[in-house]
């Protein structure tokens, strides 16, 4: 069984820095996609930042490129997503998730079979 665990999350004003993190137990690093989602209040689950096997570098959604970074730590079992020059409308409960997905549905919640807890981040104006 696969359990994903999420830390880092908090209150940070606009301009300011986070680093989310998320542990995995069980297999979890047998899959080959690992991502960051996020969901915000009245709005669909959406695609922040992932990896997929395939891929020679991480994945950003438009709205979060060059300024959050995705990395893991296959020693520690951990994925990690760095938040920097943080707006209002990145404040949203982020989720990380794994499973083993096809590329071409690496942005689709639908496709993950585990998921965290998620963390809430709220970025002040």
């Amino acid at each position: 069984q696969v359990q994903l665990v999420e830390s880092g999350g908090g209150l940070v004003q606009a301009g300011g820095s986070l680093r989310l993190s998320c542990a995995a137990s069980g297999r979890a690093f047998s899959s080959n996609a690992m991502t960051w989602f996020r969901q915000s209040p009245g709005k669909e689950r959406e695609f922040v930042a992932g990896n997929h096997y395939s891929l020679s570098s991480a994945y950003y959604a438009d709205s979060v490129k060059g300024r959050f970074t995705f990395s893991r730590d296959n020693a520690k079992d951990t994925i990690y997503l760095q938040m920097d020059s943080l707006k209002p409308e990145d404040t949203a409960v982020y989720y990380c998730a794994v499973g083993t997905v096809r590329y071409s549905q690496l942005t689709n919640t639908d496709a993950y079979d585990y998921w965290g807890q998620g963390t809430q981040v709220t970025v002040s104006s």
